[in-house]
């Protein structure tokens, strides 16, 4: 059966675990894993705004033995000139695994329907699956473990960071807690979908509306930008209530004396975070960005049954 990643919890705790194993051993030896030697071709498509998705996926598709093909989501029309389904076919047939950057989760799941190959979300209105891999392993990189850390997300907890931290931290057996003003924060279904998994880890999850007490005593604070792609004409009323969770330096205070912050990028400073915590000692955002590329590495390979750790 063809496995695809399209939602943090596509990996049960063990997987996820071996995904990270192998992540942290493609990055000691970048060239020592290659199971796209041909080299096999990888399409991958952008419907949204991309830098650190594209640029590592690209480097660590060549790094693996293989052909990053890009291809041009506006000019393909997926969903409009021809059905998602019917491109999936064609893509399937081309190229050994589609990574694909859209809009709605359903857009995705019909791909991974129809293509006959492993499909990998590199970003969907829902969930951001890629990106929370490589935030788990900066975790484990700077504290040493995942099980038992507290994690703060504050800001915007309705977006996919909010979810897939929630699924993600719960299935690496993390206390997390995603807080954000009313009418901001994940859906219930998505907090009992999470609340299951940490039922199984000895992890748990919460949601609450107070960015202080979210982050205080939190190893891990987590932000993210208050405008999602798709967000802009709500820029004017997303400031205004967003402004009290800023993680400013005084907020970041009430974290861990050896908290780290992590923030997916594009980051606006003055806005979500203060420059001085982003660009302070603690920040562990470039770490964060580099490790896209190895875990998207190790998705790879693992999907395609390629490497082990």
């Amino acid at each position: 059966m063809t496995r695809h990643f399209l939602a943090d919890d596509d990996l049960s705790p063990a997987e996820q675990a071996e995904v990270l194993a192998l992540a942290a051993a493609v990055k000691e030896s970048p060239f020592d894993h290659r199971p796209l030697a041909g080299p096999r071709t990888v399409a991958m498509i952008f419907d949204k705004p991309t830098l650190r998705t594209q640029s590592s996926f690209a480097a660590g598709i060549a790094e693996l033995g293989g052909y990053p093909m890009l291809v041009d989501g506006t000019l393909a029309g997926i969903g409009v000139r021809e059905s998602v389904a019917d491109v999936a076919r064609v893509l399937g047939r081309q190229a050994s695994a589609v990574v694909w950057r859209t809009f709605g989760q359903d857009r995705i799941e019909q791909m991974a329907d129809h293509a006959g190959v492993p499909v990998v979300n590199a970003l969907t209105d829902d969930f951001h699956p890629c990106q929370l891999l490589a935030d788990l392993l900066t975790v484990q990189e700077h504290r040493g473990s995942l099980a038992g850390q507290q994690v703060a997300f504050v800001g915007d907890g309705a977006c996919n960071m909010g979810n897939s931290w929630l699924l993600a931290g719960a299935t690496a057996g993390m206390h997390v807690t995603v807080a954000g003003p009313e009418g901001y924060v994940p859906d219930p279904a998505m907090v009992e979908r999470a609340a299951a998994i940490a039922a199984t880890t000895g992890g748990s999850v919460a949601v609450g509306h107070d960015p202080v007490a979210a982050v205080e005593g939190a190893d891990v604070v987590v932000t993210d930008t208050w405008i999602s792609m798709g967000k802009e004409e709500e820029a004017a009323r997303r400031l205004e209530a967003f402004a009290p969770w800023s993680v400013t330096t005084e907020l970041f205070g009430r974290a861990a004396d050896d908290a780290i912050l992590l923030h997916c990028l594009p980051a606006y400073r003055g806005k979500e975070v203060d420059a001085e915590v982003i660009d302070g000692p603690r920040s562990v955002v470039w770490d964060e960005a580099e490790n896209r590329r190895h875990v998207q590495k190790a998705v790879l390979a693992w999907l395609l049954g390629g490497a082990t750790p």
